[in-house]
């Protein structure tokens, strides 16, 4: 039984990373489909996040390693990274959906 459950964990974190990529593609492919700040955002934090979440991913730690004997600028040195790359995933997501709605729309 848990080799199947590690098989779908396995199927549904590659097709994740799949669907992220492609929206990555997109993003540095074609024109965008948002406003050219929120593209000009995520062109910059795009790879940032992928590197950001594989070293999360791989030492197998929180998200958001917060404790109360934090100093400010600890605690915000832990949640930029997660705010940017939250806001990273919205927007490539949102211009990939939009771009595809685009182009099913105009054929």
């Amino acid at each position: 039984m848990n080799r199947k459950s590690n098989g779908i964990i396995l199927i549904q974190r590659m097709l994740v990373w799949a669907i992220y990529f492609f929206s990555g593609f997109i993003l540095y492919s074609n024109k965008g489909v948002l406003p050219s700040f929120l593209i000009t955002f995520s062109r910059i934090i795009y790879p940032l996040s992928i590197f950001w979440l594989q070293i999360r991913i791989k030492k197998r730690t929180n998200f958001l390693p917060i404790n109360s004997k934090m100093s400010t600028s600890q605690l915000w040195f832990n949640l930029l990274p997660v705010i940017a790359s939250l806001l990273t995933v919205i927007f490539s997501l949102g211009n990939t959906i939009l771009y595809i709605l685009g182009k099913i729309i105009n054929s």
